[in-house]
């Protein structure tokens, strides 16, 4: 099978990256030390190619009627122009078709990015519920676009210092807003726990603007980095931390699913009529050892399972989501299933660090 390319696959190639199939693309794990990326985007900044990920514009008139149906979350909630919000699209049964990103821009105009490995059927989701509901609208998958995310205490700088054009649009934004910068549109939004910019642009422009970023003194980082970071973090990871046979209620994710207003939005009744009887919660291995995803994990309430698991670089301790019943509370002990040993682990609340600190 032939790996899709980014078109920052020579660029990577050129600053020495060593290249993994990730979902079908041929995309960057690191370019040295993993650990020492990590550190970079904690420390100081790093940038990730995430060209990847699919913008999609849902435009026409009756979008944020369409979207308050469509997204878990309320799009009501969006009243400032440049204003994002994080959402679950669900499957009618509860299940969690994608996790999303829309952005208001105006009331004919809402950008939405969507993950690499769904986005295909994300797209042909959307598009079939608006030719249901809302025939008149456009969804149009913006192929011409690529992204780069700038991540860290020192991102924002280091954008300004090579698009300065931008800075007057976008230093006044707050986190989880965005500008259309005409031909940039930046959002300060991120997968990290750290601050800094998400920049789509044209993919005609993203080399020059990676290498232009690079003599600035931003440094790659790699898919290796980008988990640690958002697993610290405690933002899930599609495929891993939620899918199509988990509800995001089950997920850690019901700050995002609005039950409260009256509309009614594709999964609600599922929702409702299904309980859940598991939840997300962190773990930190007390004993020596790695937590991996997939791991059993033993409790006085039943069994769970570790959804995502690694080495902390900024704890310097192994940490991980777990899946486990309703029962488990924070601070309880319970046993991680690792090779033929049973290891004890705390549960915690996360997230695990963020803004370069640990918080465990």
């Amino acid at each position: 099978m032939t790996l899709k390319q980014t078109p920052l696959n020579a660029a990577h190639r050129a600053m020495g990256a060593k290249m993994v199939d990730f979902g079908g693309w041929d995309m960057p794990v690191n370019y040295g030390s993993q650990i020492d990326e990590h550190h970079q985007v904690r420390n100081d900044c790093g940038m990730f190619d995430v060209c990847h990920m699919r913008v999609v514009d849902a435009k026409g008139d009756g979008v944020r009627a369409f979207l308050r149906y469509l997204l878990a979350n309320n799009a009501d909630k969006l009243t400032l122009p440049g204003k994002a919000l994080y959402s679950a699209m669900l499957r009618p049964d509860g299940g969690v078709i994608d996790d999303l990103i829309i952005y208001f821009m105006t009331e004919q105009w809402f950008r939405i990015v969507v993950n690499a490995g769904t986005a295909d059927k994300d797209i042909a989701w959307m598009k079939q519920q608006a030719a249901a509901h809302a025939p008149q609208l456009a969804i149009t998958s913006r192929d011409d676009l690529a992204m780069v995310a700038v991540q860290g205490p020192n991102a924002r700088a280091r954008v300004w210092q090579v698009l300065p054009q931008t800075k007057a649009a976008t230093e006044g934004l707050q986190n989880f807003q965005a500008a259309d910068c005409g031909e940039y549109f930046i959002a300060r939004t991120g997968y990290t726990g750290e601050d800094g910019f998400e920049v789509m642009l044209l993919k005609s422009a993203v080399e020059a603007f990676w290498y232009a970023l690079n003599q600035a003194g931003v440094k790659p980082i790699g898919l290796g980095a980008r988990d640690t970071l958002r697993l610290e973090a405690g933002m899930n990871l599609y495929g891993q931390d939620m899918d199509e046979s988990i509800n995001p209620l089950e997920a850690g994710m019901a700050w995002t699913v609005d039950l409260k207003s009256p509309r009614d939005f594709i999964g609600k009744a599922a929702l409702l009529a299904n309980p859940p009887t598991r939840k997300l919660v962190g773990l930190v291995l007390l004993d020596r050892g790695v937590l991996r995803g997939h791991q059993q994990v033993h409790t006085a309430h039943g069994e769970g399972e570790i959804t995502s698991g690694s080495f902390s670089p900024t704890l310097e301790k192994s940490i991980a989501l777990a899946r486990v019943p309703n029962g488990v509370q924070i601070g309880d002990t319970v046993q991680v299933a690792i090779r033929d040993k049973m290891l004890v682990a705390q549960v915690v609340k996360y997230p695990f660090a963020r803004h370069g600190k640990g918080l465990i």
